[in-house]
């Protein structure tokens, strides 16, 4: 599953920020404001919004309570990624982290 999840870091970060450049280039820098409007534009687009919120608020959580649980370091990295790329990022880096961890503690 490992290679999974590291494959799925890539997506992660590759199809965000296909989407995220354009939309830099096009406005002349990041504007929260404008970005912030058009996540909520209408009610799609705001029900995704909400939808994957809650989602990061309950990757967050499992990511701080699973890793303390089984003693896993640098768990800063996948919760910033979910602050600076997204879901598609973090919680794929937290579950290949995870892995790597729960292989090594087997092996040692």
């Amino acid at each position: 599953m490992k290679h999974v999840y590291l494959g799925l870091c890539v997506l992660g970060f590759i199809l965000p920020v296909s989407q995220l450049v354009p939309l830099v280039m096009e406005t002349g820098g990041f504007d929260l404001t404008f970005f912030m409007q058009q996540v909520f534009a209408n009610r799609s687009s705001s029900l995704l919004a909400m939808d994957l919120l809650v989602t990061a608020i309950a990757a967050l959580a499992l990511i701080v309570v699973e890793a303390g649980r089984i003693g896993m370091r640098r768990v800063w990295a996948p919760i910033a990624c979910v602050f600076l790329v997204g879901m598609s990022l973090g919680l794929p880096l937290f579950l290949y982290m995870r892995e790597l961890h729960l292989e090594k503690a087997g092996k040692a």
